[in-house]
C-alpha cells in the first residue's frame, strides 16, 4: 500500500509492516492480481488481509477452496480454512 509522499519519501504498508520508500522507486499501483477487496475480512497470521468467504457460481478470482456449504474461501493456509463453513469440499 503507498500512502502520502513527500520530501521524495512516500509511506509504504506490506503484509502488516510499514514504512517509508523513495518516490523513485515507486511506480504507481500494484498490478491487479495482488490488490485485495476491502469489505469483510480478516487479517491472517502473516498480517495479510485476506476476504472473508464468498458465495458464487463458479470459482472467484483468488479462492483457495470450495466449502462444504457452498462458499468459497480465500485463505493463504490451509490450516483453519473453511472452519466455520463444514470444512473443505475441494482445494482449488
Amino acid at each position: 500500500m503507498r500512502g502520502a509522499c513527500a520530501d521524495g519519501w512516500c509511506a509504504v504498508g506490506y503484509r502488516g509492516l510499514s514504512g517509508y520508500a523513495a518516490e523513485r522507486f515507486l511506480d504507481g499501483e500494484p498490478p491487479a492480481s495482488h490488490v485485495i477487496p476491502t469489505g469483510r475480512g480478516y487479517v491472517n497470521s502473516r498480517g495479510e488481509r485476506v476476504p472473508s468467504p464468498a458465495h458464487a457460481r463458479t470459482a472467484p478470482a483468488g479462492a483457495s477452496a470450495r466449502c462444504r456449504d457452498g462458499t468459497y474461501s480465500f485463505s493463504r493456509s490451509r490450516r483453519g480454512t473453511c472452519s466455520h463453513h463444514g470444512g473443505v469440499a475441494e482445494w482449488l
